[in-house]
């Protein structure tokens, strides 16, 4: 559990819901989670509140990517990201 200091906004606890259920092997573009919130212009809070994500390994922030296509950033580098992404891919295939 994230500490008291470390407490999510009811906004980043929503982002990170919908985040959570983006399917493995797919992305999903800032702009479309911050639809998702109810809040069409805050793209670049949603970014903010996946940066503060606690539990990477359970909530995908990775699969989040820029409207143009660009990867985007992530917390723990780019080329982790486009490596998680790769893998994700490969893996949705063998499982389809």
């Amino acid at each position: 559990m994230p500490s008291k200091k470390n407490k999510l906004t009811p906004f980043q606890i929503k982002v990170l819901k919908i985040v959570s259920s983006i399917p493995l092997g797919e992305v999903r573009t800032y702009k479309w989670i911050a639809k998702k919130v109810r809040k069409p212009g805050a793209y670049r809070a949603v970014g903010s509140a996946l940066n503060k994500n606690p539990y990477p390994i359970l909530i995908p922030c990775h699969r989040v990517v820029k409207s143009d296509g660009n990867i985007g950033g992530y917390a723990r580098g780019k080329k982790l990201k486009k490596n998680l992404l790769l893998l994700e891919k490969h893996i949705a295939k063998l499982l389809e």
